[in-house]
């Protein structure tokens, strides 16, 4: 696959493509690939008024269930 495209289209047995360019550390997200990618459709970085990268946050953080 690769590439961009929105992964809300996919079935819940479709194992999604990565967001290009995007990569993500925090391992304990849903959207985390066990790489280094962020899985999730498209992200949301806020607030408005940081200034800094120490200031952002990512929105679209989900943290991952233990129940697996």
């Amino acid at each position: 696959m690769g590439g961009l495209f929105d992964n809300s289209l996919l079935g819940d047995n479709d194992i999604p493509d990565h967001i290009r360019g995007i990569s993500c550390n925090v391992k304990n997200c849903i959207y985390h690939d066990g790489d280094a990618y962020c899985t999730a459709s498209r992200i949301s970085v806020g607030p408005s008024y940081a200034t800094a990268c120490t200031d952002t946050v990512c929105a679209t953080f989900k943290a991952k269930s233990n129940l697996t």
